[in-house]
């Protein structure tokens, strides 16, 4: 099987429908977003936990990463390793751009169902969760515009698969990539 690529903005699902089709497909799973993290860490971040992204401290690696591409080049380069070798689970904001041999599936979340995930999951306000949505959204499209030409959360067209996930649990998302996957027969 090739590798299954999941994409979407911040607080769409995306580490949890991963986590789930790895149990489903006895597949690995990576998470892009925890391979820059090592990153992070290797330049004296401390990059611990699900919502580190939100924090003053990853907001500042961010906006560091606008600066330098090079934190992003090496996190890329090792997701072409993983998504080359096959058989895994993937979650990245730049495969499907970069990247031709994956299925590639979309989760299409508004900012309001964003921000209800991320302030349950992170424990903080919904306003505050409203806040981080909104800069990581912004800090996203900025940086993926300026380094690869990627119209992040607007273009779809590499994606093999979109899924509004606004109302459907998990389990509904997993079960739709699971028939989209044996209907084309995946290998």
């Amino acid at each position: 099987m090739e590798a299954i690529v999941i994409c979407g903005m911040p607080g769409c699902g995306k580490t949890t429908v991963a986590k789930l089709l790895s149990k489903k497909l006895g597949l690995p799973e990576f998470n892009g977003g925890d391979i820059l993290k090592l990153i992070a860490k290797e330049k004296g971040y401390s990059a611990e936990g699900v919502g580190w992204w939100d924090t003053p401290e990853g907001i500042k690696f961010l906006k560091e990463r606008e600066k330098n591409p090079e934190f992003d080049l090496m996190a890329d380069e090792k997701i072409k390793e993983i998504i080359n070798n096959g058989s895994v689970i993937l979650t990245s904001y730049t495969a499907p751009w970069l990247f031709a041999n994956a299925l590639k599936i979309w989760l299409d979340a508004s900012p309001d169902v964003r921000a209800k995930r991320m302030a349950g999951r992170d424990h903080i306000s919904l306003a505050e969760a409203k806040r981080c949505i909104k800069l990581r959204d912004d800090e996203n499209k900025r940086l993926y515009k300026k380094m690869y030409n990627i119209k992040f959360g607007e273009d779809k067209s590499p994606f093999n698969m979109v899924i509004d996930v606004n109302s459907i649990t998990t389990e509904e998302i997993a079960d739709l990539i699971m028939k989209k996957i044996k209907a084309i027969e995946w290998h």
